[in-house]
């Protein structure tokens, strides 16, 4: 257990468990959907998982929509890894930059889980289609998770090639 504590690094911690208890407690006390795990280590891999998805929504939807509607410019991403090796705060930055958009994204998706909530408590809609509906998003989600995550260590690899002059 003690090996695992020493893994988890800070943007784990504010990337994925801290939203993960957030939305957990927050749907508890102002939705109603309890979550909450009375064993501590499978709710902290609850949590954390929780949280992951969270991260991701704010990566894949979130940040995308912010851009395209003005709100934020990224800077190049070569231009930040060569950026990043002078200056080593910019790391840091960029850490806390991805814990705010996944707070934005904690919210909105309390947001859209209460919608769901009114609309559930209105009209009857299957648990069965629920479930699968939501394993459908999840595993779309991750997909692209994926892909995204895929394409920023082919832009590292470049980045780092170009430096290298190869």
């Amino acid at each position: 257990m003690k090996e695992i504590i020493d893994k988890i690094t800070t943007y784990n911690l504010f990337n994925y468990l801290l939203p993960g208890i957030i939305f957990v407690i927050f749907m508890n006390k102002f939705i109603g959907y309890d979550f909450v795990q009375d064993n501590n280590f499978i709710g902290g891999f609850l949590y954390y998982f929780i949280g992951m998805i969270i991260s991701r929504i704010g990566s894949l939807i979130v940040e995308p929509v912010l851009e395209y509607l003005k709100f934020l410019k990224k800077s190049d991403y070569q231009e930040f890894v060569s950026a990043s090796k002078k200056d080593s705060k910019i790391e840091l930055l960029s850490e806390t930059n991805n814990s705010y958009r996944t707070i934005v994204a904690t919210f909105i998706l309390l947001i859209v889980v209460k919608c769901y909530k009114l609309i559930a408590d209105t009209y009857t809609i299957s648990g069965v289609l629920v479930s699968f509906v939501i394993f459908i998003l999840l595993g779309t989600l991750f997909l692209f998770a994926y892909k995204k995550q895929a394409k920023y260590v082919v832009k590292r690899v470049n980045a780092n090639k170009e430096e290298q002059g190869i």
